[in-house]
Parts: structure tokens; sequence; C-alpha cells
């Protein structure tokens, strides 16, 4: 079993890594490769409830390869972590096959919640470098994540994912203009609300400045007809 998995890993490595030249050369020098193997016996100390054991073997690895996967995370065979440095999954992760992993992902969580808390990532999907995949929803299948990008939400199957917050550009590689921006970003509802408030403040603003300045013209008039009337008392 562990070989048949370590076989499908290095063919995937192989089939995504254009600069890979053969096998032996991918079993030897792949950093992502020696992180899942080493991820695939954390796994089975973890599923065995050696999970002290299983901890330390994951740090271990992560020592060794710069790769941290926690020993509950569920990883099919057949995976490709690309160069890996920096690459996080969390506990209750789920990758399946030939989903692709650049350098720099993050598959977490948003916060302290218990249960599934880290995403499952559908079979072919691609997580592009430095990509935070945060909360525990699904990414379809076949999916792309762009560089960079931070998804907070589900991700329909062969979706193309960009920006911060991540929002969906394109479904089977057609452009989706109106979700180009999505009528759900936060960031722009808070500014259509400030533009508001600053609205109403300016035309608050305007109608006390004119009250004002009707009030002081009648207080101007009443001094002058008070002073006229005084000229004429000491005339008398």
């Amino acid at each position: 079993m562990f070989f048949a998995r370590l076989r499908k890993d290095i063919a995937a490595a192989q089939k995504n890594d254009p600069a890979a030249r053969n096998k032996f050369e991918i079993w030897l020098t792949y950093s992502g490769v020696h992180a899942l193997s080493w991820h695939r016996w954390a796994n089975f100390l973890y599923r065995i409830h050696l999970k002290l054991l299983a901890r330390i073997t994951s740090q271990f690895a992560k020592f060794l390869t710069g790769i941290e996967i926690h020993p509950a995370a569920k990883i099919a065979a057949g995976v490709f972590i690309d160069h890996g440095a920096g690459v996080v999954i969390g506990e209750t992760a789920e990758v399946e096959e030939d989903v692709v992993i650049y350098q720099g992902v993050t598959l977490g969580g948003t916060g302290k919640e218990k249960g599934k808390r880290h995403p499952t990532i559908r079979r072919g999907a691609t997580i592009s470098c430095g990509a935070k995949v945060l909360g525990g929803f699904t990414v379809g299948e076949g999916a792309r994540i762009g560089a960079g990008a931070v998804v907070l939400k589900e991700v329909p199957p062969y979706a193309t994912v960009v920006g911060v917050p991540g929002r969906v550009v394109r479904i089977n590689g057609e452009k989706k203009q109106d979700l180009i921006p999505e009528k759900d970003d936060p960031i722009l509802r808070e500014v259509c609300a400030l533009r508001e408030r600053v609205y109403a403040l300016e035309e608050r603003l305007a109608a006390d400045e004119h009250a004002a300045a009707q009030g002081a013209a009648p207080e101007r008039g009443a001094r002058e007809e008070q002073g006229e009337q005084g000229g004429r008392d000491e005339d008398l």
C-alpha cells in the first residue's frame, strides 16, 4: 500500500513538472514527495492513537522538507506538492488525487472553532503559489486558485479564483462579467457606506451654514434699527 501510493506520488510529479527527468531523480530529490511519504507514516501513527509520536514525525518532516502537514489531514495518493517551501496543511483538510499545490500555500482555518475547519480540495484542482484557502468549505473539481489569492468561501468546479478576497472570474475558461466584482464584496459595501455617510454629513453642514447665515441677517437688521432709533432719540 505504501509503495503503491509512493508510485502514484512520483507519477504525479513526473506528470506536472516539466523539469522532472526520471522517477529515480524525483524519489531522491523532490521534497514534496518526501513530505507526503512522511505524512503517510505520521497519519498511520495518528490513526492508531499514537498521536504524540505522529506529531513528532510531522515536525521532523517539516524540518527536513519545509512542508508542514498535520498528521490527521487526509491526502490521497497522486497529489503533487511542487517545491513545497512554506506549505501548511491543517488537521481537517482533505486533498483528493491529481491536485497540484505550489509553494507558500496554506490550507487553513479562520479561527478556533472545532470540527471541520479546513478546506476540502477536490480532484484535479490547482492551488498556485502563496494562495491561502481558509475555512471548512470545498474547492470544486478542476478549480484553479490564483497566486496570492485569499479564498474564504466555496469555489465551484472548474472555476478560476483570483484576488483578496478571492472572487470567481472564470468558469470552464469563460469570463463571468456578472461576477467581476462580486455583488457580495464586503470592501465595496464598506466604501459605499462611507461615501453615503460623507454625502449626508456634507448636506447637514450646508443646511447648518445656510440657517446660520439666515439667522445672522435679521440680527444685523435689528441692531441697525436700534441704532437709528437711538440716534433719533438723541436728536430730540
